[in-house]
């Protein structure tokens, strides 16, 4: 019996914002990676650098009457919008255009229920999936009607909408309560490591940097690792030992990403809690994406959110060996490694010792 493969859906790219045409195409070179990961195949693009956004449509009329025509002619399945808009505008835009339109947090949000496979990693999805639908209530379409709260009773009842509120922050407390009591446990965990007085190692970085391939080569391990951005979410530790006594845990975390939802990273605050633990930082960075410079300042702005800045860090250059000129990191005190052919280490290993063990001497 032939098994029928689900047919790939299709979209037009939206990038429109207050930015220059160049910063527009470049983020749209990373929404199209998004798609990408979720299966989606980009038929085309359409951008505007504007002054200020539409209230109804959030681009303009002129723009619409484009996109509409784009659509019309590549007949899509959707059109993904490169930033995160109001619930009406995707209706409205939507209704305009004659197809379903999403936002680029949609996009991610589905990218993430896709790859969580932890009781973990679904709650904290789920809880973000469901404060984001909670700000797109109000498009119920129910003419503003109420429903009295019963016989003789007085005055209008709760709007449709209302209720709907109350039923999303039940369910929201309910799976935030899930999330508490095994964040509670990840803490215990925390704990005894102190307690222990073991040393932890943190990696951090932009999404596709590298990371889960650099735990690999560290743990001599083979954990899940893919050319795709947020390949793993999970958190996982791995114990590395730089002689019989001296080892460290090592942690993988999930990756960064430019215009990372809000709700998102408040959801996985739990998983990001082990950067704050950490005894030493490991933030690699993919050297021959020419993108590095502004992902290392969007990993960098996320810890500084999670006040880690100041916990002792490691700039891990990964990839070194499909880059030609590394002379934009002269300024910068680094270390150059290929994971993926295990170069250099071993001179990472020393740099983290130095870091956690100092009367320690590992040799290279």
């Amino acid at each position: 019996m032939f098994e029928t493969k689900e047919k790939q859906k299709t979209a037009i790219l939206l990038g429109a914002s207050t930015e220059s045409k160049e910063i527009i195409l470049k983020s749209l070179v990373e929404l199209e990676r998004l798609a990408d990961t979720a299966d989606i195949k980009v038929v085309g693009i359409c951008y505007q650098s504007f002054k200020e956004k539409t209230k109804a449509t959030y681009i303009g009329s002129g723009k619409v009457e484009e996109l509409k025509n784009l659509v019309s002619e590549l007949k899509p399945d959707m059109v993904i919008v490169d930033e995160m808009i109001k619930g009406f505008q995707l209706r409205n835009l939507s209704e305009a255009v004659g197809v379903d339109v999403i936002d680029r947090y949609m996009l991610i949000l589905d990218i993430f229920a896709k790859r969580a496979t932890t009781a973990e990693g679904k709650l904290q999805v789920e809880i973000a999936k469901m404060k984001y639908n909670m700000s797109r209530i109000s498009l119920i379409k129910e003419n503003d009607e109420r429903f009295r709260g019963g016989i003789g009773s007085k005055g209008p009842g709760e709007k449709k909408v209302e209720i709907e509120k109350r039923i999303y922050r039940n369910n929201l407390k309910i799976l935030e309560d899930k999330l508490k009591e095994i964040t509670k446990n990840r803490g215990v965990t925390r704990s005894k490591r102190t307690n222990n007085r073991e040393k932890i190692v943190v990696i951090v970085g932009y999404t596709n940097a590298g990371k889960s391939t650099l735990l690999n080569a560290l743990a001599k391990d083979n954990i899940y690792a893919d050319d795709k951005l947020f390949a793993t979410l999970e958190t996982t530790t791995r114990k590395i030992y730089l002689d019989y006594k001296h080892y460290f845990l090592l942690i993988d975390t999930v990756g960064f990403i430019n215009k990372l939802p809000h709700d998102l990273v408040e959801a996985f605050q739990s998983t990001l809690e082990e950067v704050k633990s950490a005894d030493c930082i490991l933030h690699v960075v993919d050297a021959s994406d020419k993108n590095c410079i502004e992902q290392m300042n969007v990993t960098q702005g996320v810890l500084e959110k999670l006040e880690a800045q100041n916990i002792p860090k490691i700039l891990v250059l990964n990839k070194t060996d499909c880059c030609q000129d590394m002379s934009i990191f002269e300024s910068m005190n680094y270390v150059p490694i290929s994971a993926k052919n295990n170069e250099n280490l071993e001179l990472l290993k020393q740099k983290i010792s130095e870091i956690l063990f100092p009367d320690f001497e590992y040799i290279v």
